[in-house]
């Protein structure tokens, strides 16, 4: 990243590299905002060099007392020193300084404003407006002080450098150190309004960003989600089966080879599911995938059925009217599917498993439950495929109960309601 010319401490582009910040009009303006201490040292050498030659040819014009000349081009260098060093960050100093050298310059008869003016500038432009009036007002008195005792002191009717009285001279300072502060206001107002737009830009860009991280962890969630559904069950299936087969394959051979078939059938499906989410992933358009759709609840009997191919005894219910929403219908199909899948691997003794699905009133209840003698800790996996579902069922704004029966057995039960919560990612 570069830095901005037009505000150095702001970086030409953000993270997200397509948004470019305002840069300074024109060649000079981005010359001397490249090169700031260069600035703050020609505005230091414009005040003080020919402050220090006056302050030194009066001297010797009027034939003032040597300290007095000495005070004065001391008190102009140190606002000089001050302008150079200090414009930026300490504006109330070299503001400070400023007034101390329109004062000592009083007795010469040559009042010095000019560091005031830099400074009432210096002021609006790194300070505030506030801070800004706030200056001019105690500058308008310091001026009209040193006038004020300029005449006193040399028993004068004028005050240089305008050769007006105490009190025009005091208004013409006040005019100048009045342009001086509108200028700076000005200035200083666009240029904190600039910040803020660029400071907003970082904000935006740091929010599309952040935003784009959390859209892609959801992503891999969802992903995540369907690898372990498709996985699961397939593989499940198919150790099942391939157990029945082994154990079949001495007593009866033609039921271990139509075993052994059903096997094939399930890794086909369950690589055929793989292979239409990869390319999803890989090729989003692709036509593929388009003429591979994602299951629904009209799939669910043929998924039962499979099941049962597998030796587990399962009965299917539903009831209420068709749910139309394919997302609502995509969460029913893998809530029933990591339900039996979850039956299947613990439920071997099972005389019955019961799927129910009810929808009613905008709400799906899927039921699954088995009467097998489970032990105590029946979850012996990961418990990922739970926790999948529990993120699953939480979109759609629902409830997921899992556990066993008090007459025996395991029960899972789910509730959706017909629209998910769109702020949490898809199902």
């Amino acid at each position: 990243m570069t830095q901005s010319r037009l505000a150095p401490d702001h970086p030409d582009r953000v993270a997200g590299g397509e948004l470019r910040l305002p840069k300074a009009p024109g060649v000079i303006r981005q010359f001397w905002s490249r090169h700031p201490r260069l600035t703050d040292a020609l505005i230091a050498a414009i005040y003080a060099v020919p402050t220090v030659i006056g302050t030194v040819a009066t001297t010797i014009q009027l034939g003032l007392p040597v300290w007095l000349a000495v005070a004065n081009a001391a008190v102009a260098l140190g606002a000089g020193l001050g302008l150079a060093l200090f414009r930026r960050t300490h504006p109330w100093l070299v503001l400070g300084l400023a007034w101390l050298a329109c004062i000592v310059s009083a007795p010469t008869g040559s009042i010095d404003t000019l560091a005031i003016l830099f400074s009432l500038y210096a002021l609006a432009v790194y300070s505030s407006s506030r801070a800004a009036w706030i200056g001019y007002g105690v500058s308008v008195a310091v001026g009209a002080a040193a006038s004020f005792l300029s005449v006193r002191l040399r028993s004068a009717v004028v005050v240089e450098p305008f050769d007006f009285d105490a009190t025009g001279s005091s208004v013409t300072f006040a005019v100048f150190m009045l342009i001086a502060t509108l200028i700076g206001v000005t200035v200083g107002n666009r240029r904190r309004y600039l910040d803020a737009l660029i400071a907003r830009a970082h904000d935006l860009a740091r929010e599309r960003d952040q935003q784009a991280e959390l859209a892609a962890a959801m992503e891999r969630a969802r992903i995540a989600r369907e690898m372990h559904d498709i996985v699961s069950h397939g593989l499940t299936v198919m150790i099942t089966l391939a157990e029945g087969s082994a154990a079949t394959a001495t007593s009866d051979p033609e039921r271990a080879a139509d075993a052994m078939r059903n096997v094939a059938d399930a890794g086909r499906d369950a690589l055929g599911e793989m292979r239409r989410m990869l390319g999803v992933l890989t090729a989003p358009g692709d036509a593929a995938a388009e003429r591979s759709p994602q299951p629904d609840v009209a799939a669910i009997p043929a998924l039962v059925d499979g099941f049962r191919d597998a030796g587990l005894p399962v009965r299917l219910s539903t009831t209420g009217p068709p749910i139309t929403e394919p997302t609502l219908q995509l969460a029913v199909y893998r809530v029933v599917q990591e339900g039996l899948t979850n039956a299947l691997r613990h439920a071997a003794g099972a005389q019955h498993v019961d799927v129910r699905i009810e929808h009613v009133d905008e709400v799906v209840t899927i039921v699954i439950e088995d009467d097998a003698v489970h032990p105590a800790t029946r979850m012996t996996g990961a418990g990922r495929g739970l926790a999948g579902l529990r993120e699953r069922v939480a979109l759609y704004g629902g409830t997921l109960e899992a556990g066993p029966r008090p007459a025996g057995g395991w029960r899972l039960a789910a509730a959706l309601k017909g629209t998910p919560d769109r702020r949490r990612g898809d199902a």
